[in-house]
């Protein structure tokens, strides 16, 4: 077997709209094409010793063990593949369930599709499952010990693809209040929703965080000081930076027991605690100087009792917990290190933050805390004697952590929510040493030792005991207040031909409400009246560029096949999908060989879309017509048919539609219609001689006013859209050139040459084509493209674009000739295969009266060749 290809899909996608995360193979399964898992020795026993727990895999016969029943029964490599990989993944922790397999038009190869939680995983995989699946067609086996590295490094890859326990908990949180986010590339950031209407977190840090306030929280010596004023407990202390200045320093807070640590330190590194002798205490400063970034070190009086974690959000305590050093508890049998090993067996126990606790790791710090209490590792401490092995609580180290929300007295809670202010933070972590966080702390001589800025959330979202805490939800009621939306509207377009200038006009049609407008092309991208990107920009990453953009107010977003199928869409959902038509272009590409299929891929587009939106469908189009059948949304037709059944239909029943009737544009709602204007008014209409861009306006003008803009804003921008080469270029350009006129358009295929033509036909002079088609088209195509030609043009001169996109030079260009050859209609031709030189003929030999009509690979360097020509005013 061979990997031919490997697609990761992050969006709404060909082959699911509710999965978005699928990783594609294309693979050949070379000599095991006709060879069925029954016909293969000893396989079913390999694999199902290999990985017994593909019991669980109903499949198609749907109950357990339904999966290895059809590889006995006799299944294809590719659909054993896709179980193999799935269930890797699940064994590594990233349980997912979801997979496609099917044969493509070459005999052999097939498409497997599975479901993915890590990027990176899901590719790793799909090889693993094929190397897993090839080894027991070869040899019956597959090593257990290539197995067990698979799954290290399918772990490692979700380790590393981790967003971290307090991240996890909030975008967690935003899911389930249906608030889209995205990692931003830098700073392990977050966006929480779209355009103008994200907010943005760091770990549990806002975009609301008040830099003041972090920057005080971080300076533990200055945040005492102006408690300290305030009247707030905090232990007595202060803050030195030679070793010289300790003894000093310690008469200064009374004596011992001490507490030493940095002063710009985190995660509990460089603190000793209970410090009893000067000896001690020099180490103690070596440790915290070493973990301090300045230097300097604060020396405090220590105050015995449990350590307290007090999480206010938006000026609200929501949980307390209680934190416990790392420790282990005597059996009277064992010794610590044998305790430690044994703790840390425990399924919840992992490396860093990858479970609710952190594994135990034994160090300096740990063996010198031991002595302390006189143990060492190899003691064997008494049946519940407590060991501890860290001085401070931090979970990252081993610790526990125990929920104390319900118990906090409520003085406790009021000072809490007053340091919070004092400090200004909106998200804080307010560390507490007291015996009893039930009794006020005046009453137990507790302290405030520190106010931290983007707290941890993993103790109170999975406490080692207790009630865990929904603490992610204040932080999101926080970020979007009820009623406060996270979305901004999104309308996506797609089809054949006529995607941009559609495109073009919806944005501009909804500019004329006075918001900022993002929208995506293939001639670029664009935010309000600038051009933020050059290129063919019709794909997800474009799409993610204006929905990241936080000036953006409405995305209007261009949405081409190639995307879709090479990585699905960059939203979940739109508000307005448009399709405008079906054709038979770039069959053969991307295993889409039917114009069937390529619905189905246009479809995506209209199946995203909200309950509450609208799916925009061409009613002159059968199969966009027929995708009313699978959305889940509101539907609005346009069409140029006055009389058409399936609107007519429609409306009856109280729906929506644009129609073109006796040259006018109409909204029809119900039995109303509303006239938007005469055709012959609406300049990209070309006097209404142009019905593809009557379609066009309709398809817009529907868009745009189920989303809400009014009649009056789209008859305004309807006046003052025009098919130019400013606004829309390369999409029917006409150019008056004294003697004759030339017309540049991107028509590529027969839909859109068969569109073109309705206007080129009504030309009274003569008509010359500058044709061509891309080379990675089927040759059938090239030769209907010269069949169209020779229907449309008096005379033809067929060039052919640089790019052939693999195909032999000329080759192109000669099927053409054979389409022009073979039709009925006859008509002057001649190949030049260089455009340039191809354009300048046909605009040096024009005719007066006549219309050179360019179909360009290069829309700029025609638009250059004519430009050179226009009358001088």
């Amino acid at each position: 077997m061979k990997i031919l290809r490997t697609l990761t899909l992050r969006g709404p996608n060909y082959w699911s709209i509710r999965r978005p995360k699928l990783t594609v193979l294309r693979l050949d399964l070379e000599d095991l094409a006709d060879r069925p898992s029954n016909t293969i020795p000893g396989f079913y026993e390999g694999i199902a010793n290999v990985l017994p727990s593909l019991v669980e895999h109903h499949c198609s016969p749907g109950h357990r063990g339904g999966f290895l029943k059809r590889i006995e029964d006799g299944t294809y490599m590719g659909h054993i593949v896709e179980h193999v990989a799935l269930e890797l993944q699940s064994l590594a922790g990233m349980y997912v369930g979801f997979g496609r397999t099917r044969e493509t038009a070459e005999p052999g190869i097939y498409q497997v599709v599975f479901e993915y939680k890590d990027e990176k995983a899901g590719r790793y995989a799909g090889r693993a499952a094929v190397r897993l699946c090839q080894s027991i067609v070869e040899t019956g086996t597959y090593p257990a010990s290539e197995l067990e590295q698979d799954l290290e490094d399918l772990e490692e890859l979700r380790a590393d693809a981790s967003l971290g326990p307090s991240t996890e908990v909030l975008v967690k949180e935003a899911d389930a209040r249906d608030i889209p986010w995205m990692p931003l590339s830098a700073r392990f950031t977050i966006q929480l929703g779209y355009g103008a209407r994200q907010k943005r977190i760091q770990a549990t840090l806002s975009n609301q965080t008040g830099i003041l306030g972090v920057e005080l929280a971080c300076d533990k010596e200055g945040t005492k000081r102006i408690l300290e004023d305030a009247g707030v407990p905090v232990p007595r202390g202060t803050t030195i930076e030679y070793l010289d200045d300790l003894e000093d320093a310690i008469d200064e807070v009374g004596g011992y027991p001490l507490a030493i640590k940095p002063l710009d330190g985190n995660h509990g590194r460089g603190i000793t605690l209970d410090i009893k002798s000067y000896e001690d205490a020099e180490v103690a400063y070596d440790d915290a100087s070493a973990a301090s970034k300045t230097r300097q070190v604060i020396v405090e009086r220590y105050y015995k009792g449990n350590d307290h974690r007090v999480l206010v959000v938006n000026g609200k305590v929501v949980a307390v917990a209680e934190r416990v050093p790392a420790h282990v508890v005597g059996n009277g049998s064992s010794t610590i290190a044998e305790l430690i090993d044994e703790t840390n067996e425990d399924p919840n126990r992992g490396k860093g933050h990858d479970n609710i606790l952190t594994r135990i790791e034994v160090d300096r710090h740990s063996t010198t805390i031991l002595e302390k209490q006189g143990y060492t590792l190899d003691s064997v401490p008494p049946e519940g004697e407590r060991c501890m092995l860290r001085a401070t609580a931090n979970l990252s180290t081993g610790g526990i952590a125990i929920d104390r929300t319900d118990e906090i007295h409520p003085e406790n809670i009021w000072l809490a929510e007053r340091v919070v202010k004092i400090i200004g933070l909106d998200i804080a972590g307010i560390d507490i040493v007291t015996d009893d966080i039930s009794r006020p702390l005046r009453e137990t001589d507790g302290v405030i030792v520190e106010v931290n800025a983007a707290p941890g959330f993993r103790m109170h979202a999975c406490p080692s005991y207790g009630l865990p805490r929904n603490i992610a939800a204040p932080v999101m009621e926080m970020l979007f207040p009820d009623g406060t939306p996270s979305r901004i509207p999104i309308i996506a377009l797609t089809g054949t031909n006529g995607k941009t200038t559609t495109t073009r006009l919806t944005a501009h049609l909804m500019k004329q409400t006075g918001q900022v407008v993002g929208y995506t092309t293939t001639d670029g991208t664009y935010i309000g009246n600038y051009l933020v990107e050059p290129g063919d920009n019709t794909g997800p990453q474009s799409a993610e560029l204006i929905l990241k953009d936080p000036t953006v107010e409405i995305a209007v977003l261009e949405t081409a096949r190639g995307g879709i199928l090479r990585s699905g869409l960059a939203f979940d959902r739109s508000d307005v999908g448009v399709v405008l038509n079906v054709a038979a272009d770039h069959l053969g590409l991307g295993d889409i060989n039917t114009i069937e299929q390529m619905a189905k891929v246009k479809g995506v587009i209209a199946e995203t879309v909200r309950p509450e939106g609208y799916a925009v469908l061409n009613a002159d189009d059968l199969l966009v017509r027929e995708m009313a059948s699978s959305v889940k949304c509101n539907i609005a037709y346009f069409s140029m048919e006055a009389n058409n059944q399936v609107v007519k239909r429609h409306c009856e029943g109280g729906g929506i539609a644009g129609i073109y009737s006796d040259g006018d544009l109409l909204i029809q709602k119900g039995e109303w219609k509303m006239r938007i204007d005469r055709a012959v008014n609406i300049p990209m209409t070309l006097k209404g001689m142009a019905p593809f861009m009557i379609a066009n306006a309709l398809a817009a003008s529907v868009a745009a006013f189920v989303q809400g803009v009014s009649l009056d804003e789209i008859r305004a921008g309807l006046s003052t859209f025009k098919a130019s080469s400013s606004q829309t270029p390369g999409r029917m350009n006409l150019f008056d050139l004294g003697e004759y006129s030339a017309l540049i358009d991107y028509a590529h295929n027969a839909h859109s040459y068969e569109a073109l033509g309705g206007f080129v036909k009504n030309w009274k002079g003569k008509r010359i084509g500058v044709v061509g088609g891309p080379g990675d088209r089927r040759d059938e195509d090239f030769v209907t493209l010269g069949k169209l030609s020779a229907e449309i043009f008096d005379r033809v001169i067929v060039k052919e674009d640089n790019d052939n996109r693999g195909r032999p030079r000329g080759d192109g260009a000669d099927l053409i000739v054979k389409g022009i050859e073979t039709a009925e209609a006859s008509c002057e031709y001649e190949t030049i295969l260089d455009e340039a030189e191809a354009v300048r003929t046909a605009l040096d030999s024009a005719p007066k009266d006549s219309l050179v009509v360019i179909l360009p690979e290069s829309v700029s360097r025609a638009l250059d060749a004519i430009n050179s020509r226009l009358p001088v005013s």
